[in-house]
């Protein structure tokens, strides 16, 4: 079991938001659900906690009434090994949801996502300073992350 695990509180969509994510990446399960009983304060029957795991990390969520919101203090970093993983997993949390900047993009239930490729963070930590610095340029000006993009900054080439 790991030691510090993600728990996501929502509204009152934690169920639909655990079977999303679940439907994200194809290395992902659900682990465990409990559902509110007699007692309440939820519906019986409704969704009051689950656990699910995404590539080896577990998270966890709750459906915990009206107060909770989610804010982009917080966001779920996904590495993607090329463009077409980038494509994909934007695509699909854009549905109801609202692309940001630099790769970050808030999904329909509010929380924040940063979807970047490996190709950002190697050409960010490029030892030369004047590459690393038109990579980080072109990112700026960046919604989604374009991996092309980002490459012809590095070897000092324009659009």
């Amino acid at each position: 079991m790991q030691k510090i695990t993600t728990f996501l509180t929502f509204k009152d969509q934690a169920e639909e938001a655990l079977n999303f994510y679940t439907s994200l990446f194809p290395n992902s399960k659900i682990v465990d659900t409990r559902r509110w009983g007699d007692s309440g304060p939820g519906p019986k029957g409704s969704l009051m906690t689950a656990t699910f795991e995404v590539e080896g990390q577990r998270f966890m969520v709750l459906n915990g009434g009206p107060s909770f919101t989610f804010s982009q203090g917080i966001s779920l970093f996904v590495s993607c090994r090329d463009q077409a993983e980038v494509d994909e997993l934007w695509d699909k949390l854009s549905v109801g949801g609202k692309p940001v900047a630099c790769g970050w993009i808030t999904d329909k239930f509010g929380v924040s996502w940063q979807i970047i490729p490996t190709a950002l963070n190697d050409a960010l930590g490029d030892p030369d300073p004047a590459r690393a610095g038109r990579v980080m340029e072109a990112m700026m000006k960046m919604v989604k992350i374009d991996v092309a993009t980002i490459e012809r900054a590095r070897q000092g080439r324009s659009a």
